[in-house]
């Protein structure tokens, strides 16, 4: 790559990341459906047609936020994995970076709870909505691998449970986010470590 290009390539980037960052805040407090390009413009110090130089609408904005948030996921979820000894100890490392990357970071649990609008897509396109599920189903992948390896389990009960676990955890995060938990009593951390050990419990027998 030459110098020129090079730069070109540094300041394109730039732009797109100040656009996601403003896009980030105004998503916050409007959400999806109340964001504007205009709002997200101003809010990024440009104009909307700059805006529409990278993007070609809001939704188009979001998608790329939460494939960016995705992959994210995945490394975290992955360098658990391998980081772990003992298949037993990967499953339940990955399943517990799942957990640990929504708590400590609280925005991208929300951005990921925007794609939800009842049941079904919130103004996401068809293909994108199947690259972001694709996404999704690549970090799963991680826990699932580790499941069928500890277990020696088929890959469709690895995925089933992979599927239950998630379901689990997502269930303890959106609960502690929205402070039901400390309503009800309970703890995050101690029912991760309760669904941890009883999945791994369950796979033993």
């Amino acid at each position: 790559m030459t110098a020129p290009v090079a730069r070109r390539q540094a300041v394109h980037d730039f732009k797109r990341q100040a656009i996601l960052k403003a896009a980030g805040t105004i998503f916050a407090e409007q959400g999806l459906e109340g964001a504007t390009i205009r709002a997200i413009a101003a809010a990024a110090g440009y104009t909307p047609g700059a805006i529409y130089a990278y993007y070609e609408s809001k939704e188009a904005i979001y998608g790329d936020m939460l494939g960016e948030s995705l992959g994210q996921l995945a490394r975290a979820v992955k360098a658990a994995a391998a980081g772990a000894g003992a298949d037993r100890q990967r499953v339940a490392a990955a399943a517990r970076a799942f957990y640990d990357f929504y708590r400590g970071h609280p925005r991208e649990l929300e951005l990921g709870l925007y794609l939800a609008n009842g049941m079904r897509p919130n103004g996401l396109t068809p293909e994108l909505d199947r690259q972001l599920n694709g996404r999704l189903i690549a970090v799963l992948q991680t826990l699932s691998n580790a499941i069928a390896a500890y277990a020696g389990v088929p890959d469709a009960v690895a995925h089933r449970e992979t599927v239950l676990l998630t379901a689990s955890l997502c269930g303890i995060l959106l609960l502690q986010a929205t402070g039901r938990l400390k309503v009800l009593g309970q703890d995050g951390d101690s029912l991760v470590d309760q669904a941890i050990a009883d999945l791994l419990e369950r796979l033993a027998e």
